[in-house]
């Protein structure tokens, strides 16, 4: 793995939307969370794409792709954010001149959603480990949580050292509306519990298992995987290793889910897998046990694997979130519900 430096006072974050943009009515958000970055101490560059939002993009797909190169070719750079997903990242992956970006010095990538289609094109064709956390437009100052609180802490590890996360006691069910409440922080209200699809450790057992991280969003890389753009064996992970896949889902629906999940393991996907992480499902709040669900899906789907699989882990739209770095060692441990992950740069 290729791990970009640790991050420090005076790091240089490069902001820019390669997916959806910001419309004005956020743009007070944005201003808040930009300032945000300065007050830590970071040096901020904002891009030209990023405060316009049509059809769904922040600009024509060539000029998103322009300026992200620009900014992974600029080794003043040492970190690239954008500030929130979207839906189309991937038209910009073709985009991209991979062999020059071969010669770059290796940055740190953040965000989740739509953004994880890049990080995972990123990790698969380069080789660079990259960063799944909270995005940008959720990381206000005022954000005290843990999990969120220490993404930048988290990123100044350096290369051969861990850091360690336990997984958060409450979740946020719907997110503030920054048009109205611009400086809002999560309202973390519904108690969190990671669960076992496929053990009998919910309640008093202990679990335990270990391998490199390589996920995302689900809703894009159930196609993106087999492609140049989401071959953890390839670049990120020797063939012989074990893997710990994590995915969210964004959109898709319970039938939409579970042809998602089967698609990946038909494909071979888990076939050296330590386990498999599940976050929480967004699209399901509310609707658990009204005919064919999430988690039906989802046990239809894996529940046959003989390897642990966790669900209700925080890793999705619903706050907080892991920082959870694509190519890490990580050992993850459940105990009572309680979740615990340890990840190590190596």
């Amino acid at each position: 793995m290729l791990y970009p430096s640790p991050i420090k006072s005076g790091s240089c974050i490069a902001v820019t939307a390669f997916s959806s943009g910001v419309p004005s009515i956020y743009h007070s958000r944005l201003d808040f969370v930009l300032e945000g970055l300065t007050q830590r101490g970071f040096d901020v560059i904002e891009g030209q794409c990023l405060r316009d939002n049509h059809l769904h993009v922040s600009a024509p797909s060539h000029e998103r792709a322009k300026e992200l190169m620009a900014f992974l070719c600029d080794d003043r750079i040492d970190v690239i954010m954008a500030p929130w997903g979207g839906e189309v990242a991937m038209d910009v992956l073709s985009l991209l001149d991979w062999q020059r970006l071969e010669t770059v010095k290796p940055k740190w990538f953040m965000g989740f959603s739509d953004i994880s289609t890049v990080l995972s094109a990123i990790s698969s064709k380069l080789g660079w480990a990259t960063c799944h956390c909270t995005n940008l437009m959720q990381l206000g100052l005022n954000q005290q949580d843990s999990l969120t609180s220490n993404v930048f802490t988290y990123l100044a590890t350096p290369a051969g050292s861990e850091f360690k996360q336990s997984a958060a006691t409450h979740y946020e069910p719907h997110h503030a509306d920054y048009s109205k409440h611009p400086n809002a922080v999560f309202n973390l209200t519904e108690p969190s519990f990671w669960k076992a699809l496929n053990t009998n450790c919910n309640n008093t057992s202990a679990l335990e298992f270990s391998g490199r991280l390589v996920g995302g969003c689900i809703d894009t890389h159930m196609v993106l995987y087999g492609t140049d753009y989401f071959a953890p064996y390839d670049r990120l992970i020797n063939e012989f290793e074990p893997t710990i896949y994590y995915f969210e889902n964004g959109e898709l629906t319970p039938t939409q889910y579970f042809r998602a999940l089967q698609s990946l393991k038909l494909k071979g996907a888990f076939k050296h897998a330590a386990g498999i992480l599940i976050g929480r499902n967004i699209a399901a709040q509310g609707k658990r046990g009204e005919g064919y669900d999430d988690l039906m899906a989802l046990k239809q789907a894996l529940g046959d694997l003989d390897i642990p699989v966790l669900y209700d882990v925080d890793i999705s739209h619903q706050a907080p979130n892991l920082t959870l770095i694509n190519g890490a060692m990580a050992n993850v441990k459940l105990i009572n519900g309680m979740g615990e992950i340890t990840q190590k740069l190596i």
